[in-house]
């Protein structure tokens, strides 16, 4: 009896092991995690920061497209590669580039100095960035003239020489052009609101941005046509390139 209570015991370990599959409204379902030997291996992605890394992959090793291929412009700083659907319905993810931008952080004052290195730094020159440095540069400390401020206008003094000053309006808004996207496109411009206050007898200042981000439509077209540009003679009877913004 105990023998055959023990048989009895490891057939039912045996038949608990095996999978078991059922059909429930037309749909297969297994009680078991099981991994498959026969499933298409993927590449893993490479990553780069500049658009001109993702075409030259592109141009000297198009033996490893696929016959469809999709540019997915995600953002202004993120553009993907990837093949078309392959037999399971999946893509494969090929490459990556991530543009490095300089992080101004709109919405917070800066002091004087470093407003006006991060403006020189992370601005393209324009009419209205030099009008801002001239102001921001050349302000003197506790004449912002908070009594004109009208939400918009605001009146402030600046040093006109060696003895000289002279009350000036604050400009706003203004149109600025930061770098915002892959370097080998153009930066669009939008406006900003250019703020200024005191802080315990010192000026700051603060940009924020008054287009509600309509800028990303526009830095996501210009990757768009780069990448249009650059790859016209890249789609043929081989591989077939489609970028989508």
């Amino acid at each position: 009896m105990l023998r055959e209570a023990m048989q009895f015991l490891t057939e039912l370990k045996e038949e608990a092991n095996e999978p078991k599959v059922v059909e429930i409204s037309g749909k297969t379902y297994c009680d078991k995690d099981l991994r498959r030997y026969d499933k298409e291996p993927m590449a893993k992605e490479i990553t780069a920061s500049t658009l001109t890394a993702m075409i030259d992959y592109i141009c000297n090793l198009s033996d490893e497209l696929r016959k469809n291929m999709i540019i997915h412009v995600q953002d202004p700083q993120t553009v993907c590669l990837y093949s078309g659907l392959n037999k399971e319905r999946e893509r494969e993810y090929l490459f990556r580039s991530e543009a490095i931008v300089p992080r101004f952080r709109y919405g917070n004052y800066y002091g004087q100095e470093e407003f006006l290195i991060e403006m020189q730094a992370n601005f393209d020159i324009t009419p209205d960035l030099e009008t801002i440095l001239k102001v921001a540069g050349n302000v003197e400390a506790k004449t912002t003239a908070n009594y004109g401020d009208d939400g918009v206008t605001q009146k402030t003094t600046i040093k006109q020489g060696i003895a000289s000053k002279a009350d000036v309006l604050v400009p706003n808004p203004v149109t600025l052009t930061p770098y915002r996207t892959f370097l080998e496109v153009e930066q669009p411009s939008s406006e900003f609101v250019f703020r200024i206050k005191d802080n315990g007898g010192a000026p700051v200042f603060m940009l924020v941005e008054a287009e509600g981000g309509l800028w990303r439509a526009e830095a996501m077209q210009n990757i768009k046509e780069y990448l249009t540009m650059e790859l016209k003679d890249i789609s043929n009877e081989k591989t077939k390139i489609t970028i989508i913004a």
